[in-house]
């Protein structure tokens, strides 16, 4: 073999040896940056390596999620969001913003999850992943105290609601034919039907039980409750499948130790998952 034969198949040896080392190194940085990037997307390993749960609420939604005289943040839905957090063993952080922004704020992923009594609806279910149920409640149509012509949904036809746009409760004034007027919620709602600048609003009986309790001396009455009570979820972005899973364990695990039924009673006097 001469010497440029020689020094040809040595370089070309050294060439595939360079080769095939540098494929095993890309093969490598693959498999890293699949592990990587599936990592990345479980939510819920995201969720524990930061310690802490982010959820999204209104913070103006009495008795779910509010404020007390002392200014702190509380309400049924926060407590049961607080403990899901703790069986995660994480801390949980509330993130308040208006209704109809809660949807857009877990699209991008300000929140991990939302605890705000979400009604459970067919639509909502393609675009985002709920937990098991966790409340029960039914819609009430709610208008002036010595108002004696509305007396039931069918009365409503273009009248004037005071509703969150996106909400349930906005869907069925707008079934019955009612005009929608935007409010941020709940309390907005009251204020516009105390003022007369809307005949009526349509909201959770438990909500509006609650204010009545409180209120006694409100201008506001039930006038009707509708006959088809949903069911409430916590909410997630599509495909939070693992975090969803471990949320449903600790629903479980509160309503068999008798945790969930002390909370509910706590705050309606019953059992509002039935």
């Amino acid at each position: 073999m001469n010497k440029k034969f020689r020094l040809f198949f040595i370089l070309l040896l050294c060439f595939g040896l360079a080769f095939l080392a540098s494929c095993g190194n890309n093969e490598n940085d693959e498999t890293e940056k699949e592990e990587t990037t599936d990592k990345g997307d479980d939510l819920l390993s995201k969720v524990k390596d930061e310690g802490k749960l982010l959820i999204g609420t209104e913070g103006t939604y009495p008795p779910f999620t509010f404020h007390d005289d002392k200014g702190d943040l509380t309400g049924f839905d926060v407590e049961i969001a607080k403990e899901v957090a703790k069986r995660l063993d994480v801390e949980p952080e509330f993130l308040e913003t208006q209704w109809d922004a809660m949807f857009a704020g877990l699209d991008a992923k300000r929140f991990d999850m939302i605890a705000n009594q979400v009604g459970i609806r067919e639509d909502r279910q393609e675009k985002y992943d709920f937990s098991d149920p966790y409340i029960t409640s039914a819609a009430v149509l709610v208008v002036p105290k010595d108002n004696e012509n509305i007396k039931n949904f069918e009365d409503i036809k273009g009248l004037k609601s005071a509703q969150s746009l996106t909400s349930n409760y906005g869907d069925i004034a707008k079934q019955y034919g009612a005009e929608l007027v935007g409010v941020e919620g709940f309390n907005q709602a009251i204020e516009l039907l105390n003022s007369g600048r809307v005949d009526v609003t349509i909201n959770d009986k438990l909500t509006v039980l609650d204010y009545l309790k409180q209120r006694p001396d409100a201008n506001v009455k039930i006038a009707s409750t509708h006959d088809d009570a949903s069911q409430s979820g916590l909410m997630f972005r599509k495909n939070s499948d693992t975090l969803v899973e471990e949320v449903n364990k600790a629903l479980k695990d509160m309503i068999d130790d008798g945790t969930y039924l002390k909370i509910s009673e706590k705050w309606f006097g019953e059992d509002v998952l039935k």
